[in-house]
């Protein structure tokens, strides 16, 4: 297994740190293999853009492939909205953490609870924090944090990458969940 240093340097993440993804195909995999997933969007993915394609459109092609439920953090839901997507929920990125850790919710559609949250565009240092209670108390939900930094809090991360490698990591699992 390949080791990646957290981007924020500072944090010390504990003794049980998240796997790093080797190849896009692996996201992909425990998705599909995944009973009630779920993607948590954060306002950054609004400012992100790579040849004219931000990280929301990235969101909405996975949660299109996937019929995911989307929990659009801060304001991002006007995002959404405005690119025609009407199926994500606004909720704060600490409540959307709660509700996760609690054994008792039934989810946004009272189906029962996700077994795994993937995370993206949200702050680095909110993601830290969000993904160690989430690996502390919620050991049922699996985490996949899908944006550019290493995020040793989530169970599987992509180690540091450009922005170009990232993008390009994002259309192929993209690419495996249109072409199912």
């Amino acid at each position: 297994m390949t080791t990646a240093t957290p981007w924020q340097t500072a944090e010390v993440p504990g003794p049980k740190k998240a796997s790093i993804i080797p190849k896009p195909e692996v996201v992909v995999a425990m998705m599909k293999r995944a009973k009630r997933p779920i993607l948590i969007v954060g306002h950054k993915a609004l400012q992100v853009e790579v040849a004219g394609k931000g990280t929301i459109d990235y969101a909405i092609q996975i949660a299109n492939a996937m019929n995911l439920p989307v929990v659009a953090t801060a304001h991002t839901v006007g995002g959404f909205l405005r690119r025609g997507f009407e199926k994500a929920f606004s909720m704060p990125l600490v409540d959307i953490a709660n509700r996760l850790s609690d054994l008792e919710w039934e989810g946004l559609d009272g189906m029962g609870q996700y077994d795994l949250a993937m995370i993206v565009g949200v702050l680095y240092y909110m993601g830290w924090l969000v993904l160690s209670g989430l690996k502390h108390s919620a050991p049922n939900v699996k985490t996949i944090s899908l944006d550019r930094f290493y995020q040793p809090n989530a169970t599987w991360s992509f180690p540091n990458m450009s922005v170009e490698e990232w993008s390009k990591s994002v259309e192929d699992i993209v690419a495996a969940l249109e072409a199912k």
